[in-house]
């Protein structure tokens, strides 16, 4: 999803928005029939929101923070990738 509707194209988190939104894509997670979904939410956080995404519409950042969570953890695949393995240069001090 190269192009989300109601983004423009700043906010430092936009491309962690938009990966996730790939990913979900990729697994299928947005061709599903849509649930509609109603809630309040602090005007403060979704501004701060769109900003850090640079994506205006709110149903396209309610998509991209619902595909973050349903994502994998990467820091949780990075660390049972690396278990264990410190490399030569490191030393544990007991």
């Amino acid at each position: 999803m190269s192009k989300q509707a109601g983004a423009d194209t700043t906010g430092p988190a936009r491309p962690l928005a938009l990966a996730a939104l790939d990913d979900a894509a990729r697994a299928g997670l947005l061709d599903d029939a849509t649930e509609h979904v109603s809630f309040r939410i602090p005007r403060a956080l979704l501004d701060a929101a769109r900003r850090g995404t640079g994506i205006a519409s709110t149903t396209q950042l309610g998509l991209a923070a619902l595909a973050m969570l349903a994502g994998p953890d990467p820091v949780s695949a990075a660390m049972q990738r690396t278990r264990g393995a410190l490399g030569k240069a490191h030393e544990l001090e007991y």
